[in-house]
């Protein structure tokens, strides 16, 4: 650190009776008062320095008595004034970027000008400040820092902005190297001493974003003006600007790892406990506010991790509702990034009992699928009728796909399906909370199109956890449920726990049983095991044995939510009596149907997903086969 020493007197300074006095042959005439502080001084050597002490001193009535004179509104205080009293007595003072901030203000203070005397106190700390201390680094730091203690009388002296300026040249100028590390700040190393001139012979690596963790130290205000003119010269990577907010936040937000509601905390504390928590939270929601009005707009600026933390912190600290809208915007850029443990974001409103904030991931979502979408697109209509006519049910199936495709097309095809296995993820993790509404389970599994999932696994997965923690639900419930699931997309071993889960409706598991018949017979495999209900609709005709199956828990989580096709033997399907029992089970299911005018077998066929009656035949067809060569 750079230091300036004026003068060369000894100090004769000293307390007596807690007033300060300087030690001298002649009796003090002046008795001045800083902040209930008394000074017993001398006329002669203040008032040829101070222009307001000679006015104050002249305006006051000639007495015999020391003249008293009052500064109440002294900035720096009486340390300040101290120092400015000695340099009028040539008492060595020292000068350093800790105590230049408010020395220069008290000097403007006592107009201590050259209007009063050459070469006096407010030119020496100009000198000092604009050679030495703008030339230093780690100086321009500690100087803008000390401003906060003097703001008003910092920017009208222009000492904020100058500080400023000179920190956003050097980061410019330095992006990734620069005389110093940020390490300089906590190991005390001096920067290059200008003034004495001596170099500094110690090279250091430097890492990029040298000077984030420096500027960390700044308050938000100045940090906010700091990184507006670092953005402002166009120069900076935003990368490193993304980096640079990444540490101020992890610095100064509280940690919301265990979503501390710091609203209620505030509502249950009394007196000044209240009002300081409550000072506290609105610090801290200025900040995250701040920090999410740096965001560089360019994608990949800032991690998904770091954005959602920000959003996390944001519904606890109950920030303003543009700040958290364009937290979810950001974070649904780039939500492929993102993991399971990132959106787990707590519930702010306790009065529906739901954990985490599914609403917001429904956001996220929502903004991730808007990306650059593409309106809707025809497929070619066809020249005349005939031929329109003539176009196969395959044909019209691939322009569905082809127009999905194309509506779907506002964000990569990859990021789409990592976005769907985050989702499922997701799904899995809040199915477990008992106070999830169906409705928000199923709009946040519709949130994402059919084509991303390549595979239903995770998704029946979250579905049997939430049929486990859900109990209560009534058939017309787990069927609304099951029909987000697709069944042909289900895994063998995934069929397997399927076809005995009796959480199911009935239906889900004869289709499952449908397609797993498909796949054996054309495979030339066998069939899963009948669930409990099924073989008990089937029980009154002996088609079926008693099947002994169990089931393994090899995969990770828990026990209770694992599953797997081990241990499992397949006894021949009877379709045929499975039918007409689930036929018959259709019929006393009317009050779910709410009166839709169609035959049990109607209804049935038209809950197997795409093209339920072609595949219904060919299931029979085939099992007619596979009987006939038994």
């Amino acid at each position: 650190m750079k230091f300036m020493k004026l003068g060369s007197r000894p100090d004769t300074f000293y307390t007596t009776e807690a007033v300060r006095s300087v030690s001298s042959e002649v009796s003090s005439d002046l008795i001045v008062q800083v902040k209930g502080s008394r000074y017993l001084l001398h006329k002669f050597p203040l008032l040829s320095k101070c222009l307001r002490l000679r006015r104050l001193c002249s305006e006051a009535p000639e007495s015999k008595h020391p003249h008293i004179v009052q500064l109440p509104d002294f900035p720096g205080g009486t340390e300040a004034f101290e120092l400015c009293a000695k340099f009028c007595y040539g008492i060595t003072i020292t000068l350093s970027a800790y105590n230049i901030v408010p020395a220069r203000c008290a000097a403007e203070y006592l107009q201590m000008t050259e209007d009063a005397e050459k070469g006096n106190l407010v030119q020496k700390i100009e000198v000092f400040f604009n050679s030495c201390i703008l030339n230093g680094w780690r100086d321009s730091i500690v100087t803008l820092q000390g401003t906060k203690s003097l703001p008003s009388w910092s920017e009208e002296l222009g000492i904020t902005s100058r500080c400023i300026e000179t920190i956003a040249s050097k980061v410019v100028a330095h992006p990734t190297k620069a005389n110093l590390s940020h390490s300089c700040s906590r190991r005390g190393r001096d920067d290059i001493s200008l003034c004495n001139g001596a170099e500094s012979q110690r090279s250091m690596q430097l890492t990029k974003g040298w000077w984030a963790e420096d500027i960390a130290e700044l308050g938000i205000d100045l940090y906010w003006r700091t990184m507006i003119a670092i953005k402002s010269r166009g120069k900076m990577p935003s990368s490193l600007i993304g980096e640079a907010l990444r540490i101020y936040a992890s610095r100064w937000l509280p940690k919301t790892s265990k979503g501390l509601n710091i609203d209620e905390k505030v509502n249950s504390d009394s007196g000044s406990d209240s009002d300081l928590v409550g000072n506290i939270t609105s610090k801290h929601r200025l900040l995250l506010e701040s920090i999410t009005s740096l965001l560089p707009p360019e994608k990949g600026a800032v991690s998904s991790s770091f954005l959602l933390k920000l959003l996390k912190a944001a519904n606890i600290l109950n920030a303003s509702t543009n700040s958290k809208m364009e937290l979810v915007r950001r974070v649904g850029i780039q939500l492929e990034e993102a993991k399971v443990s990132d959106l787990l974001i707590p519930s702010i409103s306790r009065t529906n009992g739901i954990i985490f904030d599914v609403d917001i991931v429904l956001s996220i979502l929502e903004q991730f699928m808007l990306q650059g979408q593409s309106p809707p697109t025809s497929p070619p209509r066809a020249k005349d009728g005939f031929e329109k006519r003539r176009r196969s049910r395959s044909a019209e199936n691939v322009d569905s796909e082809f127009q999905e495709s194309r509506r779907s097309s506002s964000a990569s095809h990859s990021s789409k399906l990592k976005v769907a296995k985050l989702v499922d993820g997701y799904l899995q993790e809040v199915a477990r909370d008992v106070n999830l509404p169906l409705s928000k389970f199923i709009a946040l599994a519709e949130a994402v199109p059919d084509f991303a999932r390549l595979d239903h696994d995770d998704l029946y997965r979250a579905i049997d956890i939430y049929l486990k923690a859900h109990p209560d639900l009534n058939k017309s419930e787990r069927k609304h449920l099951c029909r987000i699931l697709d069944c042909k997309k289900l895994s063998v071993e995934a069929c397997t726990h399927a076809a005995q889960n009796e959480r199911l409706p009935l239906r889900v598991v004869v289709q499952v049983l449908f397609f797993e018949q498909t796949r054996a017979t054309t495979s030339g495999g066998q069939v899963t095991n009948l669930p409990r209900n099924i073989k008990a609709l089937l029980a009154s005709n002996g088609d079926l044995k008693r099947p002994t199956s169990s089931l393994s828990t090899n995969l990770t989580g828990p026990a209770e939510d694992q599953w797997s096709m081990s241990g499992l033997k397949s006894p021949k399907s009877k379709i045929s009596t499975l039918r007409m029992k689930l036929d018959e089970e259709d019929d006393l299911d009317d009050n779910f149907s709410r009166g839709i005018g169609k035959s049990s077998k109607v209804k049935a066929l038209c809950s197997l997903p795409t093209r339920p009656k072609r595949m219904f035949s060919k299931l029979w067809s085939i099992s007619r086969s596979a009987s006939e060569r038994n």
